[in-house]
């Protein structure tokens, strides 16, 4: 029974129906004094809450045992945190002395690189197949938080209700159409395909020479956002919408993870990976460089223009 009601609890916390610290964290904000509906209904939640499940002495024992765990735990955090760092900065070497492992990474990335990676490019050659598992990293993390603020800005059906307390501050939410200027409408068809040609060519020239999946993604995250301040998001919801936001985000790093996998689990067991790496200088040369700059430049090209459709309207596109 026990487990049931903290089960309860548990998941109306996460939907925000239920705030375990209320009255504990000073400069909580209130709902405006105009809001009287609003305020009767937390009135009425809270009356049931307190009279059906605890008293109120039991509902502030709980509020600091969770504080008092809160701060247990954020305490063993920081220590262990602190420890970890302090462990790592003893190993370094000390100052004005040189670390030999070093100089022999960078020796073998400038000496043997472009043979053992097939790229003209030691920077995309050493991102992108000496630290691969580096850069899958740094994709993931700008997926984590595109996820996380789709979660906190997005509008939804319970954010949008009107009795929810932040209704009234998003449905004032007014912005001048850019989109039906006819400067912006003209220079955005005459840029725009300058712009997008330009990403490709960095993305796909990142193996060769300056470029790759983080700067050519970069242009054509750019490109979809002056489309869409350009020509409205009313056009950009005909042909990207969030799921094929969430799909391609979803496939390119699903696809760099098995790809990178697999050479990993060959190389690991000194076995032949049977990638060609190409012809330096080609466009099709590097081995699995290109194709791993594509899905990074997709990551970071739905990520620009999801943050930015995100704060502009509360939606990356149409479900």
């Amino acid at each position: 029974m026990i487990l049931s009601e903290w089960k309860k609890k548990f998941f109306r916390w996460l939907d925000g129906d239920y705030d375990v610290m209320a009255g504990i964290m000073d400069g909580s904000l209130e709902p405006d004094e105009s809001h009287e509906e609003i305020k009767h209904d937390r009135k009425e939640a809270h009356d049931r809450l307190t009279s059906s499940n605890y008293s109120r002495s039991m509902i502030h024992a709980e509020q600091k045992g969770f504080y008092a765990i809160y701060l247990a735990v954020a305490v063993v955090s920081c220590i262990a945190l602190i420890g970890v760092l302090l462990f790592a900065v003893s190993l370094l070497p000390r100052y004005g002395q040189e670390n030999p492992r070093t100089l022999e990474v960078s020796e073998r990335y400038v000496e043997k690189g472009l043979e053992e990676t097939g790229a003209v490019n030691v920077v995309a050659g050493m991102i992108l197949d000496y630290r691969a598992f580096d850069t899958l990293g740094e994709s993931h993390v700008l997926f984590t938080a595109l996820l996380c603020v789709m979660i906190l800005l997005r509008k939804d059906r319970k954010n949008m209700d009107p009795h929810y307390e932040d209704y009234y501050l998003i449905g004032d939410d007014t912005y001048y159409p850019v989109s039906k200027d006819m400067i912006m409408h003209k220079v955005g068809m005459f840029i725009l395909p300058s712009i997008f040609l330009f990403g490709i060519y960095i993305l796909l020239n990142g193996q060769n020479g300056p470029g790759g999946g983080f700067s050519g993604g970069a242009v054509m995250g750019a490109g979809m956002i002056i489309f869409s301040a350009a020509f409205g998001f009313d056009q950009v919801d005909r042909f990207f919408t969030m799921k094929l936001s969430m799909i391609v985000t979803f496939v390119s790093l699903t696809f760099y993870c098995f790809a990178k996998g697999y050479v990993f689990f060959m190389g690991a067991n000194h076995l032949e990976n049977h990638i060609p790496k190409g012809i330096p200088g080609a466009i099709l040369s590097g081995g699995l460089i290109l194709p791993l700059d594509i899905a990074v430049g997709f990551v970071v090209a739905c990520t620009m223009f999801g943050f930015f459709s995100l704060f502009w309207r509360g939606s990356i596109g149409g479900d």
